[in-house]
């Protein structure tokens, strides 16, 4: 794992790597991973209503391209413990311009998993929004703002959100008194001329 000074666990996708990840049970199993911490292909089977079977197979093949790994300080006899690598990942110009029609398909399967995946959490916010407390609702945003921007501006503006939501405290660093899980989704995208 490689990591740049003050930057996350992040990953950069190339092409191999993203055709390994981009199916839709293997993303949400990472996501588990990275959000819930280690976990048995069976504790993943049940919280994602699949067999531990079908589990452990794309377990082994996210580790097989680096996205998962054994968890050596868990398990005993033949319970496997996985844990995520990477807090995240990325994808780089190469992907997303690449002339590969395979790569281009790996990656419009990333793109479409990963808003299923943000359009659902988001549900089940909404659907548990009463049972929260008010410090916690008041403390939420669902926004969207239509904006008339250049390429160059769009792309300022992307990089300022990303520093500024980077600036706080992930999960992988210190938890303050009173923290909680906390989603930020960032879309930003053009929209055709009216």
């Amino acid at each position: 794992m490689t990591e740049h000074p003050g930057e996350r666990s992040v990953r950069d996708l190339d092409p191999r790597s993203l055709r390994g990840l981009a199916h839709p049970l293997r993303m949400r199993l990472l996501a588990e991973l990275r959000l819930r911490g280690p976990a048995t292909a069976s504790q993943l089977g049940g919280r994602l209503g699949e067999s531990s079977g079908s589990t452990s197979y794309h377990l082994r093949q996210l580790a097989v391209h680096g996205f998962v790994e054994d968890d050596p300080e868990r398990g005993k006899g033949r319970e496997r413990w996985w844990r995520a690598v990477h807090m995240g990942t990325r994808t780089t110009d190469e992907l997303i311009h690449h002339q590969d029609p395979e790569v281009r398909g790996a990656m419009s399967t990333l793109l479409h998993e990963m808003a299923s995946g943000h359009a659902l959490e988001l549900s089940t916010f909404i659907g548990s929004f009463y049972d929260w407390p008010d410090e916690w609702r008041d403390a939420s945003s669902l926004s969207d703002y239509s904006l008339r921007l250049t390429p160059e501006l769009a792309r300022e503006l992307n990089k300022k959100l990303h520093q500024l939501v980077e600036s706080y405290p992930s999960l992988e660093d210190e938890t303050p008194e009173g923290a909680v899980g906390y989603r930020v989704h960032l879309h930003g995208f053009p929209r055709p001329a009216d």
